[in-house]
């Protein structure tokens, strides 16, 4: 008994897809173009940026605290009032902004 096709129809972007490839059908892979992929390799990039950013600034932020026995005036430096706080939130945006963003594609449309 030969079992019915399935149709092959994506109705998110409304409109037929090719169907799957018998080889690829048995093996599990369904092959996903560039497009279809949420995340591409320029995002994961910004979010490896945007991470060593985030760690560099809680890196200058750090250092020792003062305590009872003895006054530590470098907790009131520059360093890490503004600059590490600053390196730390841009590395947050950039975050944001690398999961966010889509790139472009290469192909032009008409519309």
């Amino acid at each position: 008994m030969a079992t019915p096709q399935k149709k092959n129809y994506n109705y998110a972007a409304g409109r037929r897809t090719a169907p799957i490839q018998a080889s690829e059908a048995k093996k599990g892979v369904i092959a996903e173009s560039e497009q279809d992929k949420p995340l591409l390799r320029n995002n994961f990039l910004l979010v490896i940026i945007a991470g060593v950013m985030i760690i560099l600034g809680f890196i200058l932020i750090s250092g020792s605290p003062t305590g009872i026995d003895e006054y530590n005036p470098d907790i009131y430096s520059t360093r890490r009032i503004v600059v590490g706080p600053t390196i730390a939130f841009l590395g947050f945006v950039l975050m944001a902004i690398a999961i966010i963003v889509k790139p472009k594609s290469g192909k032009k449309s008409n519309a």
